[in-house]
């Protein structure tokens, strides 16, 4: 064996590499469908909002308008707010009356809810919004506080190139039936179970 031929661990590491390229490059030219989707976010572990308003970053990136609904949040404004307000292509409301534990009026709560599903059923059929962010509606359905029916409804009708992302625990099996992309986020460690308070810039 020269100096310069591959050894034999290096041929195969280029050989499964080469494999796998192919298998990956197969599955791309297969995916031709190109259309809206809609995702949801769920699970007991932290990560939820903050992944859908990395996709807001993502959408800004290339150009496109977003509109954000915050249900159930409401206190205080949070890093996210504070960065997406500056930019005239995000429409962003928050429309929570604060943690569901926090306000103890299930009337005041469904009225917030009712009035900030009132807002995402217009941006859904805003075909100038690209993407939309519904950051915590699945508490909001898990309470009862917005029909189910409602949302699966606007969802599917929305313009066929939107997207819509959905966060919160508790995603209803109809929704997580519906979506096309679904992510569970599960807890491992978090640093609130260690006497931690919520910090800038990670959770706030």
């Amino acid at each position: 064996m020269s100096a310069d031929a591959p050894s034999p661990e290096e041929s195969r590491y280029r050989e499964r590499m080469q494999r796998r390229k192919a298998a990956v490059d197969a599955r791309i030219a297969a995916a031709t469908v190109e259309r809206g989707v809609v995702l949801v976010l769920t699970g007991n572990g932290k990560g939820k909002s903050s992944s859908a308003f990395g996709m807001a970053a993502r959408a800004l990136g290339h150009g496109m308008r977003v509109g954000v609904v915050q249900f159930i949040k409401g206190r205080g404004s949070t890093g996210e707010e504070l960065f997406f307000r500056r930019f005239p292509e995000v429409t962003y409301h928050v429309m929570g009356e604060g943690f569901t534990w926090e306000t103890q009026d299930r009337e005041r709560d469904t009225r917030a809810a009712q009035a900030a599903w009132a807002v995402a059923a217009a941006l859904l059929r805003d075909d100038q919004v690209a993407l939309v962010v519904l950051d915590e509606l699945n508490i909001a359905l898990r309470h009862h506080y917005v029909p189910l029916a409602d949302v699966t409804s606007a969802l599917r009708a929305r313009p066929p190139h939107q997207h819509a992302v959905v966060t919160g625990r508790g995603a209803p099996a109809e929704l997580v039936e519906l979506a096309d992309t679904v992510t569970d986020m599960h807890v491992v460690k978090h640093a609130f179970s260690a006497g931690v308070r919520a910090q800038r810039g990670i959770e706030l």
